[in-house]
């Protein structure tokens, strides 16, 4: 019988998503062939179709195999002090904003999500989750005498919106990640009420 390798099963899954990741992100779902996947990850379609039945899976995949981090990272802000806990879980929603597919996969992950049922309630169940943490944080840092500017689970609202924003603009020209990022975390401080960083 013939055994798998666990390390090399995983690289090679990681080397099929990539280039799965770079094609969805420059042509969409429907744009994107399963033969040019396959050709950048430099296997044949039956290595794909065995990690991956079908092209919609293999979109799901690059999404859901994000959620088992989150929910750690989320674990983790929730276990720390409330401020501690608020940047840590504000910079990983903020991680990918330098990397050049996200404003491809964004785009591609709201079309995809306004005709698949399935990949929606996924996407919300994260951004449920996210927006939990952000508002139990929120309420703690009110408790400990934080002057917050609005009501904990509106500030929530907000930090999530800004941040869905900064991913929106990273499609256009004068994007700089850094920059976008400094921002953004500049006007959470605010919304948290406390001395926002310098840039």
């Amino acid at each position: 019988m013939r055994t798998v390798n666990p390390e090399q099963h995983a690289r090679k899954r990681a080397r099929i998503l990539q280039a799965a990741a770079e094609q969805f992100a420059a042509h969409g779902v429907d744009g994107t062939s399963t033969a040019e996947i396959c050709r950048r990850a430099g296997i044949g379609s039956g290595t794909l179709f065995h990690y991956f039945p079908t092209k919609r899976d293999l979109f799901h995949a690059l999404f859901a195999d994000d959620l088992p981090r989150n929910a750690e990272i989320c674990a983790q802000a929730l276990a720390a002090r409330p401020g501690a806990g608020l940047d840590l879980l504000v910079d990983h929603l903020l991680a990918d904003l330098a990397d050049p597919l996200v404003s491809g996969l964004a785009a591609a992950a709201v079309f995809q999500a306004n005709r698949d049922a399935e990949f929606a309630r996924m996407l919300a169940f994260d951004d449920e989750r996210s927006r939990t943490t952000l508002t139990t944080l929120l309420t703690r840092l009110a408790d400990e005498g934080r002057p917050l500017r609005f009501a904990p689970d509106r500030v929530a609202g907000w930090i999530q919106r800004l941040i869905e924003a900064g991913y929106t603009a990273a499609g256009e020209p004068d994007f700089d990640p850094a920059v976008h990022t400094a921002e953004l975390r500049q006007i959470v401080d605010w919304l948290v009420g406390r001395r926002p960083r310098r840039c």
